[in-house]
């Protein structure tokens, strides 16, 4: 009996060891879970302002100020954003060039990338570099001589202005990120496609465009999103009402001495909601081209 007991007594310490490590990385678990809940509840604090003052009324914001509860639901500020701005031709032009960016911009991107990292050019890290560079110029230093080319074709206050500007723009950050993971495509592939006859234009489609579909379709994404958030070259190259974009619809409801702050958070309101559908509509495409890309 006592060389039983004396067998079995390192089994229960193990056994307790083993549930005091579990409640320990459980307790970890908690800890990094609550402030995940505390950073998305501050995340998540200025939509909430911004939906208590979208639905109060001029009164009860400049009565109660804007962190208190609406007295009553007033849905006259969205009606009244709806109305001004006349927010459906906004919605489509936003949703027009933004859709048209991404999709040209990833075209253009992997073309371009497709030459540097692959067709080996020469001074291809140059070539790479001065694509980042180009990305990093402000806008500002970029307006006057776009707005006087858009003049000069005659693509003033045209949607194709503004679409074939940001394709360029965001097609040199594709470029640049395409070009990396093309530069390390696996040499076999290439060969074995061009031992069977096939061209570089049939390479691309056929071998390495499936291959980067999941990347591809990240970036079409992000191209959407940054464009659709764009604000000072549309409102410089868009000067009427039946061009302009929904970022441009929000800054006219503000005046120089006077800002109706319960219709603009109405009109924030109203605004993000495309922009949430489409990113829940589209995240599981997200998240697989993400991964995708990590398991390569």
């Amino acid at each position: 009996m006592a060389v039983a007991t004396s067998v079995r007594a390192p089994r229960l310490r193990l056994r307790h060891s083993g549930i005091d490590s579990r409640y320990r990385r459980g307790a970890g678990r908690w800890l990094v879970l609550a402030v995940a809940v505390l950073v998305g509840l501050v995340i998540l604090a200025p939509f909430g302002i911004m939906l208590l003052n979208a639905v109060k009324s001029p009164q009860d914001y400049s009565a109660n100020g804007p962190l208190s509860l609406p007295s009553s639901i007033y849905l006259d500020g969205v009606v009244a954003f709806w109305e001004r701005t006349e927010f459906p031709v906004k919605l489509w032009n936003s949703v027009f060039i933004s859709a048209v960016v991404a999709v040209l911009g990833a075209l253009l991107s992997l073309l371009n990338a497709y030459a540097i990292g692959i067709g080996r050019v020469k001074g291809r890290l140059w070539i790479v570099t001065l694509f980042l560079l180009a990305n990093m110029l402000p806008q500002e230093a970029l307006i006057y001589p776009l707005f006087t080319m858009a003049q000069s074709v005659g693509l003033s206050n045209s949607q194709w202005s503004v679409i074939i500007i940001f394709t360029v723009i965001q097609s040199a950050f594709g470029t640049y990120l395409l070009s990396s993971v093309l530069g390390t495509f696996p040499p076999a592939l290439l060969e074995a496609a061009a031992l069977d006859g096939a061209s570089r234009w049939r390479i691309l489609w056929q071998v390495v465009f499936p291959i980067m579909r999941p990347t591809l379709s990240v970036l079409m994404i992000f191209f959407f999103i940054w464009t659709w958030n764009e604000f000072f070259i549309p409102l410089v190259m868009l000067t009427t009402n039946d061009t302009q974009t929904i970022p441009i619809a929000l800054a006219s409801l503000q005046g120089d001495r006077m800002m109706d702050a319960p219709t603009i958070n109405a009109g924030t309101l109203v605004s993000l909601v495309p922009a949430v559908v489409f990113f829940l509509i589209f995240q599981r495409t997200l998240t697989r081209g993400v991964t995708a890309g990590a398991v390569k």
